[in-house]
């Protein structure tokens, strides 16, 4: 829309609303008790019923004195239909003040009109809330990303596609939470601003606690402190948690985003994998009706089909890199960097001989894998926190499950002796101790029983389950350059 016209749209709607103010009616309205909301209300639909409902103005059919309105919010639709001569001359005129995009509240009786299309017929409304500015085209809705993401709820309104995403999500999450306390689990709280930014190799957010005097940061992962539950006594524990990592903005990227973490005493990783498996299926049969996920274009059409039917297909990490270049492990680490080199990975001069490995399990496999993949017994160095494998120690205990060509959820045999804790923690801060987090180890000092822990990233989750191709498109507020 050309912004001299929009500017006289908006001239408009203000002079409709000065006209309102003028004739004693609030154009930002007050309560107005419902009998449910707009889509409860048309489900519970029943031909003489007089019903009370409250909405959003989507479309308007003027026919003269016989009026046709669409009330719409998240739920659903339902036709409102009004009569001039029926609610009088100083109602119609009130009325008339009415634009797509107003909330109005309206009682009336339920009928059918000719055509079979459920109607309230309205005998009175008022005016609950004035749209000062005109809503986007239904038939086109938000194309503009940079709208899309920075005005959410413009896309909200305007996007039924969009819409259904959410509500997916926030399905996904409640079966996440309902599937979890079935078998047991107790969902906790832990903190989120913590002294030590643990749990993770990654770049936290600072900030600093005027009354206390000390620098914090925004939790990375809550591992740390959901293990000091299982010293605790508590035997089964997850949270559903916000996560904050002062890193980089991609497809796959946001710096705020949502984690499920569950720890789960006297198990490992093998039997949290099985916990994961059976937990991704149930999800996509109650929430996508099936466990073959389509993904769609824009046009709508079919580009892949990830298909979650069980068992899962698990592997050696070993093994695969085997399987893109057979003789990986035999050649010297030289080599191995000058063959990633050769195959167009961009290797750092500094990466260590794991880092160049774990370059081309990225690019080689991860990114290929779409159906469910677990990747057993990976290097020690990339999880810290694990225990090593029994007859090898260069590698240890943990899951990477691959979905979608990424990675959807990491899952351990915790590690649960301190004296080797203390020692992987002092090797991964690089020998600053003042990142090691002093109370973890003491916690573990009192014994902490062996357990198997798993780490779900939500976003990703669901952008698996409904298709979605970014981040942005799953998250209702990404993060996003300032205008």
């Amino acid at each position: 829309m050309e912004q001299s016209s929009l500017h006289e749209l908006i001239a408009v709607r203000r002079q409709k609303l000065e006209k309102l103010n003028a004739s004693g009616v609030d154009g930002f309205g007050a309560a107005f008790p419902a009998d449910g909301s707009v889509g409860q209300v048309a489900a519970e639909f029943a031909e003489g019923k007089v019903v009370r409902v409250a909405g959003r103005i989507t479309a308007h059919r003027n026919m003269g004195k016989s009026q046709f309105l669409d009330l719409s919010d998240f739920t659903g639709r339902i036709q409102v239909y009004l009569n001039g001569k029926e609610v009088g001359e100083e109602e119609f005129t009130i009325f008339k003040q009415l634009d797509i995009g107003d909330f109005i509240g309206v009682e009336g009786e339920c009928f059918l009109t000719k055509m079979g299309e459920p109607t309230v017929h309205a005998r009175k409304f008022e005016v609950l809330s004035k749209s000062l500015r005109p809503l986007p085209d239904k038939w086109h809705g938000v194309a503009d990303a940079e709208i899309k993401y920075r005005q959410r709820y413009l896309d909200l309104i305007a996007n039924a596609e969009s819409r259904a995403v959410f509500e997916k999500r926030i399905r996904i999450v409640r079966e996440i939470r309902n599937f979890l306390e079935a078998k047991g689990f107790l969902e906790v709280e832990t903190p989120m601003m913590q002294a030590v930014a643990g749990g993770a190799a990654a770049a936290p957010f600072q900030t600093h606690h005027n009354a206390l005097d000390m620098d914090l940061f925004l939790r990375i992962a809550p591992e740390l402190y959901l293990k000091r539950l299982l010293v605790g006594g508590f035997p089964k524990v997850f949270e559903l948690n916000r996560n904050f990592r002062n890193e980089g903005i991609s497809r796959r990227h946001n710096p705020e985003f949502t984690m499920l973490e569950a720890y789960c005493a006297f198990a490992d990783f093998s039997i949290m994998a099985d916990l994961v498996e059976e937990m991704v299926c149930s999800i996509a049969e109650k929430v996508c009706g099936g466990l073959a996920i389509e993904h769609r274009n824009a046009e709508g059409e079919v580009v892949k089909t990830i298909q979650l039917a069980r068992p899962w297909r698990r592997a050696a990490y070993a093994d695969l890199i085997r399987g893109v270049v057979p003789e990986w492990y035999e050649i010297s680490p030289e080599e191995r960097r000058a063959r990633a080199v050769a195959m167009g990975l961009d290797i750092t001069h500094c990466a260590e001989d794991y880092e160049v490995t774990q370059h081309l399990f990225e690019k080689c496999v991860e990114e290929k894998t779409m159906d469910p993949l677990f990747v057993t017994h990976c290097p020690k160095e990339l999880v810290p926190l694990a225990k090593l494998s029994p007859g090898n120690p260069e590698t240890v205990e943990v899951y990477e499950l691959v979905i979608n060509g990424q990675e959807i959820s990491p899952g351990y045999s915790e590690l649960n002796d301190p004296v080797v804790q203390r020692r992987r923690l002092e090797e991964q801060s690089g020998g600053e101790t003042h990142k090691v987090d002093e109370e973890f180890l003491l916690a573990l000092e009192y014994g902490m029983p062996p357990a198997g822990g798993i780490g779900i990233g939500i976003d990703r989750l669901v952008m698996m389950l409904t298709g979605a191709e970014s981040i942005r498109d799953v998250i209702l507020f990404p993060h996003l350059r300032n205008r």
